[in-house]
Parts: structure tokens; C-alpha cells; sequence
């Protein structure tokens, strides 16, 4: 268990410092921005990297509503719920604080303008609505979960899973970034909204119930429609 949960802190670690850190870093840098584009792409490529790098350990999850999905779909045991969950928050966490270090060597950085937090009405990138936001949390993480649960089937050919996962990812960014900045994962929503603050904080509420909901919604949906060719997580 205890190499499972650091595994689950590295991976999440990567997937903040990764996605938000493109985002904070590179997204708008003079001349050769990365944009919505390659913020979506990294945000891919932290889960395909590490889902090959150590999701044969823990099983990849580095998201509590993946982790909350899974279970709902039969291949996640309840009792390690609580402890995937904090190693997953902490190394959330930990990504936001080495984020800031590096982003607070430029002058005039700060973090309460944002730090890649989620948000909706006015602190949604597109100015979306609380429902906006609610119901497209709800359905992208619902869509992810049946993803990975679909990509990780033991009648699927092996060694192909983190790439589809990536790829879902990518797609879910390029589509609600506009919308929220795209959280369907609470924990790296905490990891830099800590750090962003005030606002930032007061709506984490709904990028903890919103992924989750979607993400058992998509662990159920899954389980009804894979039947018995589901692989133990």
C-alpha cells in the first residue's frame, strides 16, 4: 500500500505541476505561447506519461473522482478510498507549491489573479454560469470514467489504455477550458487554488462535487454497460 500511495502522490504531482504549470508558465509566454492547444495537450500527456510510468503500481487513478468512479464500477475496494484520496490531494498540493516557487521569479506574478484555478461566473474564463459549469463538470468526468473504464477492459488489447486516457483528457480541455478552466479532478483544483486564495477557494465546492458526481455517474454507466469483462483495478 505504501508504494500504491506514493505512486498515486507522484502521479498527481505531475499531472498539477504539468498541466496548471503549462498553463501558468507557458500558456500566454511572448511570442511562443503555448495557448488552449498545448495547455490541453499537456494536461494529456502528464496522465499518458505517468499512467505508463507507474500505473502498474497503483493503477493510475491520480484523481479522486477516478477513484470514486472505479469503485462505483466494481473495480476499486471503498476501505483504500480515504488514503488514495489524501496522497493524491497532498501531491496535489505539493505540485501547487513548487509551481509558485518558480512562477514567483517573475516580476509582478500573482497567484490571486488565478494560478490555473478553476471557477464559474466571474472567475470562469468564459464568464459560464454556476449550472454551465456544474452540468459540464458532470458530464466530461462521467465521459472520462467511461474511458478509462472502457480503455482498462480485459477484453481490450493491452498496452494501448494510457493513450486513449490521454487523449480523453486532452479532449475534455478543449472543449470546458473556456468553461471552468477545467477541473474534473478535485485535486488538482485544491492544489492551486490554495495558492490563488480568497474566491479561488470559496467555489472549490463545486470542483469536489461536480467531478465526483460525473465520476460515479460514469463508473455506474459503465459497469451496466461493460457487464462482466471488467478488469480489478
Amino acid at each position: 500500500m505504501s508504494r500504491r500511495l506514493l505512486a498515486e502522490f507522484i502521479g498527481t504531482f505531475w499531472l498539477v505541476f504539468g498541466g496548471c504549470g503549462s498553463a501558468v508558465l507557458a500558456a500566454a509566454f511572448p511570442q511562443v505561447g503555448i495557448g488552449l492547444l498545448g495547455v490541453s495537450l499537456a494536461f494529456g500527456l502528464t496522465v499518458l506519461t505517468m499512467a505508463y510510468a507507474v500505473g502498474h503500481i497503483s493503477g493510475g487513478h491520480f484523481n479522486p473522482a477516478v477513484s470514486f468512479g472505479l469503485w462505483a464500477g466494481g473495480r476499486f475496494g471503498a476501505k483504500d478510498l480515504p488514503a488514495y484520496i489524501i496522497a493524491q490531494v497532498l501531491g496535489a498540493i505539493a505540485a501547487g507549491g513548487v509551481l509558485l516557487v518558480i512562477a514567483s521569479g517573475q516580476t509582478g506574478f500573482d497567484a490571486g489573479a488565478g494560478f490555473a484555478s478553476n471557477g464559474y461566473g466571474a472567475l470562469s474564463p468564459g464568464g459560464y454560469t454556476l449550472m454551465a459549469a456544474l452540468v459540464c463538470e458532470i458530464v466530461l468526468t462521467a465521459g472520462f470514467l467511461v474511458v478509462i473504464m472502457g480503455a482498462t477492459d480485459r477484453r481490450v488489447p493491452a498496452g494501448f489504455a494510457p493513450i486513449a486516457i490521454g487523449l480523453a483528457l486532452t479532449l475534455i480541455h478543449l472543449i470546458s477550458i473556456p468553461v471552468t478552466n477545467t477541473s474534473v479532478n478535485p485535486a488538482r483544483s485544491t492544489g492551486v487554488a490554495l495558492f490563488a486564495g480568497g474566491p479561488w477557494i470559496a467555489q472549490l465546492w463545486l470542483f469536489w462535487l461536480a467531478p465526483i458526481v460525473g465520476g460515479v455517474l460514469g463508473g455506474v454507466i459503465y459497469k451496466v454497460l461493460g457487464g462482466a469483462g471488467q478488469t480489478e483495478q
